[in-house]
């Protein structure tokens, strides 16, 4: 009995240690940020597509004030902050296009990338507009290509951010879950929903593997979007908007400070 409360007491400290340091860890990065400035990259998911208050100077782009690293900057005011982030972005855009404010000095960066690349506009037009079997075909065509493709695609990303940026503290963030399953809704079946679902970890699964393997953070905002997904009755996404397509199947302005920011205030 003695034995076996001291091995809970132990186990209970190191519990303890662990959330420290884990608790230190993030609030090193939020100084670095402080310090060193703040750079966020990526797609229309960084950007704010679909939050609205764009700001005009940014175009295609929708660069929204509520977007989650525009909400950051505001709350943390570090040194500097540079939002390349762009509707529509490809890995190769971020390359090609995001990259410059990067340097030695750079204390925080974030990223939304990935999913452009696995084709999500196609996916999800092919979805709404086709039938179950249909949907599902394109679903598995994306899926292959995030299997065989993206992960080195992300691996160029990667390697350009840690070489850009030595010193930054780099937080990765996914994609939520889209749908809400097991419910009444109207629009697309139940297999359509379920299978892009699935197509969605699947994206995450990759994305995470591939930024842990360059010692970078990951956050899941599958966790912060749930009870939030479309067919949930509080969703944080729209659903399709025949009036302003871009903005389907992308975050609302509630989804951005309640889905995007938290995960980037843990992991920062």
């Amino acid at each position: 009995m003695r034995r076996s409360r001291i091995a809970v007491i132990v186990s209970s400290l190191l519990l303890a240690a662990g959330a420290a340091l884990t608790g230190a860890t993030s609030a090193q990065g939020a100084q670095l940020a402080a310090t060193g400035g703040y750079v966020a990259l990526g797609d229309s998911y960084s950007s704010g597509v679909g939050a609205g208050s764009y700001d005009s100077s940014s175009g295609d782009c929708k660069r929204s004030t509520k977007s989650f690293p525009y909400l950051w900057n505001a709350a943390n005011a570090p040194t500097s902050f540079a939002f390349t982030a762009c509707s529509g972005a490809r890995t190769g855009d971020v390359l090609s296009g995001q990259l410059s404010p990067l340097n030695s000095a750079t204390g925080l960066v974030s990223l939304t990338v990935g999913g452009n690349d696995a084709g999500f506009a196609d996916v999800m037009t092919t979805c709404v507009t086709s039938s179950d079997s249909t949907c599902v075909s394109r679903i598995n065509t994306a899926r292959a290509y995030v299997d065989s493709t993206l992960p080195g695609q992300l691996d160029s990303v990667y390697s350009a951010i840690r070489s850009k940026a030595p010193n930054a503290r780099v937080v990765v963030i996914g994609y939520p879950r889209f749908y809400k399953l097991g419910t009444t809704c109207v629009g697309l079946s139940e297999t359509k929903r379920s299978a892009i679902n699935a197509a969605s970890d699947q994206l995450n699964t990759a994305i995470a593997a591939r930024a842990a393997a360059h010692g970078f953070v990951f956050g899941d905002v599958r966790t912060t979007f749930s009870g939030h997904e479309i067919c949930s009755g509080s969703s944080w996404l729209h659903s399709v908007n025949w009036l302003d397509i871009g903005e389907s199947y992308h975050p609302t302005a509630s989804g951005q400070s309640g889905g995007y920011l938290p995960v980037l205030n843990g992991a920062a």
